[in-house]
């Protein structure tokens, strides 16, 4: 597969990434728990839709996705489990990881497969995993959804009421993946965004925030901004004080 950036959708979300770094504001600060704070590491759910539909971009928003995990690292305390979707009701999630090469190599031995979405069991997992010990965050990443709506915003608020913020980016527009999305955001105290080909680059920068600040916390992020010269990213300033 390709890993040029033109092979994502040509339709621009500069609007969207805008308006999730608006949305991250209102949040309320991470509770503490990560190694910024010396009473653990921070764990963070990345769920990933493998369906056919997904296949033409497989490769680059791998890529892209995987770069995340590379700035988190440097800080030595996040662990992340990787889940995803495809096929006839398939549904997989890895041990929790801590070393990129692991994740990597991970998340590259996935495939594509034709099959339905399963976005409320991706919901429903990270509310279990939850339950057992805190998850600071679940980074959701696809481009449709073809469940029944009110049932998968249940159990979005189901997780909200756990504390766990979704940070859903929808590949494409697709109009009811969109209203179902920014609705498990909206429930969960997450944050949407789309990306496509003009967003590629702020996609990365976006999922690294939120692996560094489920990582380390607001410290953690506003270290990871100062090295981010290039870029619009003002996350701290947005998340607030306290």
């Amino acid at each position: 597969m390709s890993r040029d950036d033109s092979h994502l959708p040509a339709r621009s979300s500069r609007a969207e990434v805008d308006a999730f770094l608006a949305t991250v504001s209102s949040m309320a600060p991470r509770p503490s728990g990560s190694t910024a704070t010396g009473r653990g590491q921070g764990r963070l759910i990345f769920a990933m839709d493998a369906t056919a539909s997904r296949e033409p971009t497989w490769d680059r928003a791998c890529h892209i996705q995987g770069e995340m995990f590379t700035e988190a690292a440097t800080l030595g305390g996040l662990q992340v489990q990787l889940c995803h979707f495809r096929g006839f009701r398939e549904f997989e999630a890895s041990p929790w990881l801590a070393q990129p090469a692991q994740l990597a190599a991970t998340m590259t031995t996935v495939r594509c497969r034709a099959g339905q979405t399963q976005i409320g069991r991706v919901l429903s997992h990270a509310a279990s995993e939850c339950r057992q010990r805190r998850v600071d965050a679940l980074v959701l990443v696809g481009d449709c959804m073809e469940e029944d709506i009110d049932a998968v915003c249940h159990l979005a608020g189901e997780l909200g009421l756990l504390g766990v913020p979704c940070f859903v980016f929808h590949e494409g527009g697709e109009p009811v993946a969109a209203r179902a999305f920014r609705e498990i955001a909206r429930l969960t105290r997450g944050a949407y965004c789309r990306f496509d080909a003009s967003s590629a680059t702020e996609l990365r920068d976006l999922l690294r925030a939120v692996a560094v600040y489920a990582a380390g916390g607001r410290a953690a992020l506003a270290q990871f901004e100062q090295r981010q010269v290039a870029t619009n990213l003002r996350l701290t300033h947005q998340l607030g004080t306290g």
